[in-house]
């Protein structure tokens, strides 16, 4: 089927809520030190005298983890609450919102005044981050013709990643400038234009033809349907078969319980992916990978350098793994990247207890970014969206969601605290986790390449 260019154009406009999440993920990562010297100070100051079981040292560990995590926090609850307002208002129109939300986010970081304001700025980040995770593919799947939504929803994935390499990239050209004490504020203010070019282009999509068959617009979903590529034969049976599904299977689903015993494999797959991916340290190195190679002894530039190389290899091995997930299967994935885990994490942790860093730790990360993007980067979402039945799918990969983005908060709160001990104790903990992750892929997780959703679900003893 010819590649409509209207559907194009509406699912790469979408897929920017995906560019968006990966730029403001990886942009606080240029700036660690000076948070850490600025408004991490100040509270740890204020808090210090009242806290007296604790060094001080370790207190501003802790409050700068809860800084950078701070966002996350605002992604779980964006993850969660969205879907509500997506069904009342619409997925574009949440789109909107979603948009605002991140130039909000870009303007109130730059200009924060204390520590509490950019707490607070970084937090509305994340409900962006965390509604564009899920509306900006549910957006594109939906007007998405069946035998295109794979490759079509798959630039949100491929956008996400541009996003945290752009935002590397960003970072680094602002530092070669020597802006001074106001360098990191425009490291996040420069964020505001792509938001409004999302805002702005968001004008020329149209409406999800789902939402418009729910709220009783048929002929307009017919309508739409017919402009992104269908014939309007198939247009309107696609529209009866929305209406039928609406009024039947989808409703009935909503009212089944989610935890039982009947769903208790697919639960504790999700459950485990979703937890392994991010006792990786994907997200420690994501969000700190200008202080990490400072650990080492580059300078801010050159550290902010090593970040682009980083992005970009994660850029690459993203793109690779899209062309062979249906051909290799999952378990192959997932099994490569997790040796190259281990492998990556050790050598990275060696470089830090022998002191050596430098190019050493530079090779280590780029495999362990290759090694994630190859693996668990392009397989999670895939995984978990295939081992749920039907009725239930929904709520699976919220759970899904739910799990990853509470560990990312996790491990980026607790970081800071682990490498200001020592950065090999950090890597050696992920290494082992990884070990963990080898041993479930090899002993646990099922294959799902080629094999259809009811035969899934079949194998996996749901009936």
């Amino acid at each position: 089927m010819k590649l409509n260019r209207y559907l194009f154009f509406s699912a790469l406009v979408a897929a920017l809520g995906g560019l968006l999440f990966g730029f403001d993920t990886a942009v606080i990562s240029g700036t660690t030190d000076w948070l850490r010297e600025g408004f991490v100070e100040q509270i740890t100051n204020a808090l210090a005298p009242h806290v007296t079981w604790v060094t001080p040292e370790r207190l501003g560990s802790f409050m700068q983890g809860f800084t950078v995590a701070s966002a996350l926090l605002g992604t779980i609850v964006g993850a969660v609450a969205v879907g509500r307002p997506a069904d009342r208002y619409g997925r574009r129109e949440v789109l909107f919102a979603l948009a605002v939300l991140f130039m909000v986010t870009s303007i109130g970081c730059a200009l924060a005044w204390n520590w509490a304001s950019f707490v607070i700025f970084r937090f509305i980040g994340g409900l962006a981050v965390g509604g564009a995770s899920v509306v900006s593919p549910m957006y594109i799947a939906e007007i998405s013709p069946a035998r295109l939504r794979g490759r079509l929803v798959a630039i949100t994935q491929f956008n996400i990643v541009l996003g945290i390499l752009l935002a590397y990239f960003s970072n680094y050209l602002i530092g070669s400038l020597q802006l001074g004490p106001s360098t990191c504020r425009w490291m996040f203010g420069v964020m505001a234009v792509p938001s409004a070019v999302f805002f702005a282009l968001l004008f020329f999509t149209p409406q999800s033809p789902r939402w418009l068959v729910a709220q009783g617009r048929a002929k307009e979903a017919t309508e739409v349907l017919v402009r992104c590529g269908e014939d309007p034969a198939t247009a309107a049976a696609m529209v009866r078969e929305i209406q039928e599904s609406l009024a039947s299977g989808d409703q009935k689903g909503a009212v089944e319980p989610f935890f039982c015993r009947k769903y208790l494999k697919p639960i504790m797959l999700a459950v485990a992916i979703a937890m392994f991916n991010q006792l990786s340290g994907i997200n420690a190195v994501i969000y700190y990978t200008m202080h990490i190679f400072k650990m080492a002894g580059y300078d801010s530039v050159d550290a902010l350098w090593q970040s682009v190389i980083i992005g970009f290899t994660n850029l690459v091995f993203t793109m690779a793994a899209m062309t062979v997930i249906d051909r290799f299967g999952r378990r192959k994935l997932m099994l490569a990247g997790s040796v190259g885990y281990i492998l990556s994490l050790v050598v990275a942790a060696y470089s830090f207890y022998s002191g050596t860093g430098g190019k050493l730790l530079l090779a280590a990360l780029v495999v362990f970014i290759a090694s994630h993007a190859f693996g668990q980067g392009a397989v999670i979402w895939v995984f978990i969206s295939e081992i749920f039945p039907n009725r239930v799918r929904a709520r699976g990969q919220a759970l899904g969601s739910f799990t990853h983005w509470i560990m990312a908060a996790l491990i980026s709160w607790t970081f800071p605290l682990i490498a200001d001990v020592s950065g090999g104790h950090a890597f050696s903990f992920y290494a082992l986790c990884m070990v963990g992750q080898l041993l479930w892929v090899l002993m646990v997780m099922p294959e799902t390449k080629g094999i259809t959703l009811e035969e899934i679900q079949h194998r996996l003893g749901i009936h």
